[in-house]
């Protein structure tokens, strides 16, 4: 049986989420573009497929196994635990250098100072910064230096990137090993993809970075929770099972980025996303979140060769969100991986 602590997590205060949501901007309609719904189905569907590396995907009950670890998760969600317990934990500095990065306002002296209480995030900065994209002179030795070379944008993408790269554990159980490298491919392309939406939607790009980064947190939960119950049983991975996995997934993403301390409008976004109502209103963070996942996922199942190019799978989307996917492309072609 999987272990979960019992200690109660610092979560933000229902009255600082209440006090940020009533101040959040209004929502607005769910698909204005007239994406069809069947197509975002149907992507979904194939990407399920594409995870758990299943040819068929017709299987409309949940086996016995599967049954388990949904119930798991569902004990998961009760309060007060929130399952970042379950996850690979981020640098304990990580935190603070995000929240300086979210302005356009911040000091490069102090952000140097944070930075120099992890010394694996001080090598990573200083390597990237003498990588031939930045350096373009003599060897850059101090934090203060790669700071400046590095620029906010530069620091922004790094950081996270360091970040999260140790909650995903390639080296764990089966189902990690299988479908955790698919699900950080992912990650990268719908941040990518957020973030290119964000540009032209005059969003916080930041912001919509990171909810494509960390929207599937709550996946690497359940891969976890996979590998304790599941191990050697059959029949993981049917429609049904991926039906009501996602969204608690996302339920679960969601809650571990309010214990992270993540801003609340990436927090509200991603939870927007377990909701299954085709009529609901989004923010708009939340839209943009929506159509980048449905862009990264459509791209990475072309890529894999798991879905036709079909121009019925982008005829709705507008021009920008068309020119979105066509740089997505360009840019994530060498991330086309297993």
């Amino acid at each position: 049986m999987l272990t979960v602590a019992s200690t109660a997590p610092t979560l933000v205060s229902v009255a600082d989420l209440a006090n940020a949501l009533s101040s959040a901007p209004k929502k607005i309609a769910f698909l204005p573009t007239g994406l069809s719904w069947l197509a975002r189905e149907d992507v979904n569907a194939n990407f399920s497929g594409w995870l758990f590396a299943r040819s068929d995907y017709s299987d409309l009950q949940t086996s016995n196994a599967e049954r388990d670890v949904l119930a798991t998760l569902d004990e998961i969600l009760e309060p007060p635990q929130s399952g970042a317990q379950l996850v690979r934990r981020m640098p304990g500095v990580i935190p603070q250098v995000l929240q300086s990065l979210r302005t356009n306002d911040f000091s490069g002296a102090e952000l140097s100072r944070k930075i120099s209480h992890d010394v694996v995030l001080v090598a990573e900065v200083i390597r990237i910064a003498n990588s031939s994209t930045y350096s373009k002179e003599d060897r850059i030795t101090s934090i203060e230096h790669a700071v400046m070379v590095l620029g906010q944008n530069g620091l922004r993408h790094l950081i996270t990137s360091v970040a999260f790269r140790p909650i995903v554990d390639l080296k764990s159980g089966h189902f990690n090993r299988l479908i955790a490298p698919r699900i950080w491919n992912h990650s990268q392309q719908c941040a990518l993809a957020a973030r290119l939406l964000a540009q032209q939607g005059a969003l916080n790009t930041f912001d919509a970075f990171l909810s494509g980064l960390i929207q599937n947190v709550g996946l690497i939960v359940a891969l976890r929770v996979m590998d304790e119950l599941a191990a050697g049983r059959p029949g993981l991975g049917s429609a049904a099972f991926c039906n009501a996995l996602i969204p608690k997934a996302r339920k679960l993403s969601a809650s571990i980025g309010r214990e992270w301390n993540f801003p609340v409008e990436v927090v509200v976004a991603i939870d927007e996303q377990a909701i299954v109502d085709r009529n609901v209103m989004l923010s708009p963070l939340g839209r943009n979140l929506m159509m980048a996942d449905y862009l990264s996922k459509f791209n990475l199942l072309v890529q894999q060769g798991r879905q036709a190019p079909d121009v019925s799978a982008t005829d709705g989307l507008s021009v920008s969100e068309q020119d979105c996917y066509v740089e997505l492309q360009a840019l994530t072609a060498p991330l086309a991986v297993e």
